[in-house]
């Protein structure tokens, strides 16, 4: 038997430890819960604050009205016993005159025919024994006798308690609620008044025990009200409270919806105006900033279109002018060697600025199309490595023009993501070139990383560095951190701005650090996969090395060639 009991214990232990893991869980989802409609409802947060306060104000004047009733109920029996007590000693001890020197016996029976005397005693009809109720009357004489017994009584002597024998045997008048065990194996409190019969010869005490069943029954009545009361008052409160925040909420809600549809392109929602209220009045200032902000938005959507338009304009115009020049000057150029010194330079500068001014144009075509939301992405799934080295090595005449060395940092598996190559690639070739124009002749690192969701290209100098504030700026248009300081790319002040629109195409960004001193560091983030976020990029923005400055080891370095390539410099951005 011990054995089979010792294995069901295991057994019992495992399914209570279930048991408990399942509240457990169960009550943290329902805590996970309550916590999120907390935060997320102001219906239901004020519904539960006014029901708690509630709760508290009721709990609170329940037991103040509980406390009250209670003690005048005790005032009024106790008043009322005192009365009847005193009545009944009189009967007492007109039935009990001349008391003294009779046996034991005989006193018993004198105080037993006493006690029937008083029971019979018709003062419970006056105003004072109707309030006390029905009692129990006990007679005892004072103290034990000269042989130690116990002393003669009539009644429940022994539900008398000792405390109060003591008041009432030394002259005084006393009362006491006391508690004892009846017949039927339960409890019963009484109010127990004693009084000393100093009338008699032999000193005697009278007890009557005022059953107090009459007035617990009063006041759990009256608590089973107030707790009754008091839940169907807090569910008239929260159903109250709830219905009046309703009706506050109700517009706001309604107010944020339309917002949000707004905010969304929705520029015609408006809110409804019902009466003059302060709601009204807020859906009518609401309306009115609504109308304002449409007419702000359809005026620069005209200006933007506009100005779009005049650039595109302006640049296919300025096509067939430049095609004239151009051949001008390359017929120019070719025969430069007959020319004088000084001619001859200045049609090399004139063909440089050509190659510029066209592609400027290039520029402001591309960036004309993608403000006006005709690019589409051709994207791919490709190994964005062989992209990373091509940018790298479309650089390195600049990069050797400039004293700098571009490093390459490429992972050893492949980095297969769904991305455009001609925008990556023209991307990666703007961030070189402006890291070559800043980078005061120190190396340039190029760093691919990929997780699972994201591919991360960096871009790091270690030259001027940018001042605070100017991580911002640098993707604007034609900006300039120094504008007195010359570029060696032959860039058009366009390459960071159309760089930052095309990694928006592929649902990515594109974000810059840099502190003066440690160089800058531009970080391009893809997704891998078009319809999934890129969420955490899988390198870091500032880059580990911006304290002490120091180039990472362990790169790879690709020379400088000595040879140029002027012909892929016009498709350089900046």
């Amino acid at each position: 038997m011990s054995t089979e009991t010792g294995r069901r214990l295991p057994a019992f232990a495992r399914s209570t430890a279930r048991l408990v893991r399942r509240v457990v869980v169960f009550a943290r989802r329902r805590a996970v819960a309550f916590n999120e409609l907390w935060k997320h409802s102001l219906q239901f947060r004020v519904t539960v604050s006014t029901l708690a306060l509630s709760s508290a104000v009721v709990f609170v004047l329940g037991m103040v009205l509980q406390n009250q009733i209670t003690e005048r109920l005790l005032d009024t029996k106790r008043d009322a016993a005192i009365a009847q007590t005193r009545a009944a000693a009189e009967t007492a001890a007109g039935e009990l005159v001349g008391l003294g020197g009779e046996t034991r016996d005989a006193m018993n029976n004198r105080l037993e025919n006493a006690l029937k005397k008083i029971a019979i005693t018709p003062t419970s009809q006056d105003a004072a024994g109707s309030a006390a109720g029905t009692f129990v009357p006990v007679l005892a004489s004072g103290g034990h006798d000269q042989s130690g017994d116990e002393p003669a009584s009539a009644g429940p002597y022994e539900n008398v308690p000792p405390r109060l024998r003591q008041f009432v045997e030394a002259d005084q008048m006393s009362w006491l609620e006391h508690t004892v065990p009846d017949t039927a194996g339960g409890r019963t409190t009484y109010l127990i008044v004693g009084i000393p019969l100093n009338t008699v010869a032999s000193p005697l005490q009278l007890y009557l025990l005022f059953p107090l069943t009459t007035e617990q029954n009063t006041v759990a009545t009256v608590q089973n009200t107030l707790l009754v009361g008091g839940l169907v008052l807090l569910l008239l409160l929260a159903g109250i409270t709830n219905l009046v925040t309703r009706q506050v909420v109700r517009p706001v809600r309604q107010a944020a919806a339309a917002a949000e549809q707004f905010a969304g392109g929705d520029l015609d929602q408006r809110l409804a105006v019902l009466g003059e209220d302060d709601l009204a009045k807020l859906a009518v200032s609401y309306n009115g900033m609504a109308a304002s902000i449409q007419r702000q938005i359809r005026q620069l959507e005209e200006f933007g279109g506009l100005q779009r338009r005049f650039t595109s304009d302006v640049s296919h115009e300025l096509r067939t002018p430049l095609t004239t020049v151009r051949m001008a000057a390359d017929v120019l150029h070719a025969s430069r060697e007959q020319f004088p010194a000084g001619l001859a330079r200045s049609t090399e500068l004139l063909v440089d600025e050509l190659d510029r001014f066209e592609a400027l144009l290039g520029d402001l075509l591309e960036i004309s199309r993608l403000d006006a939301g005709v690019e589409e992405l051709a994207a791919e799934f490709i190994d964005v490595r062989p992209i990373a080295t091509r940018a790298v090595e479309q650089v390195r005449v600049i990069a050797g023009n400039a004293g700098s060395s571009v490093e390459l940092v490429l992972p050893d598996d492949e980095v297969i993501a769904e991305v455009d190559a001609r925008r990556v690639e023209r991307i990666l070739r703007n961030l070189l070139a402006n890291a070559v124009d800043h980078s005061e002749g120190r190396p340039v690192v190029l760093t691919v990383g990929a997780n699972e969701t994201a591919v991360a290209i960096t871009v790091r100098d270690h030259g001027v560095g940018l001042r605070p504030g100017e991580a911002d700026l640098v993707f604007n248009r034609f900006w300039r951190a120094d504008p007195s300081r010359n570029r060696r790319t032959g860039g058009t002040g366009l390459g960071l701005a159309i760089s930052q629109e095309d990694a928006r195409l592929h649902g990515g960004e594109l974000d810059a650090w840099g502190e003066p001193g440690y160089g800058a560091c531009f970080r391009l983030v893809l997704p891998r996969r078009q319809d999934v976020p890129a969420g955490d990029p899988p390198l870091a923005l500032p880059p580990p090395d911006h304290v002490s400055g120091e180039v990472p080891l362990g790169i790879i370095e690709v020379t400088p060639a000595p040879e140029a390539i002027l012909a892929e410099r016009e498709e350089i951005g900046q």
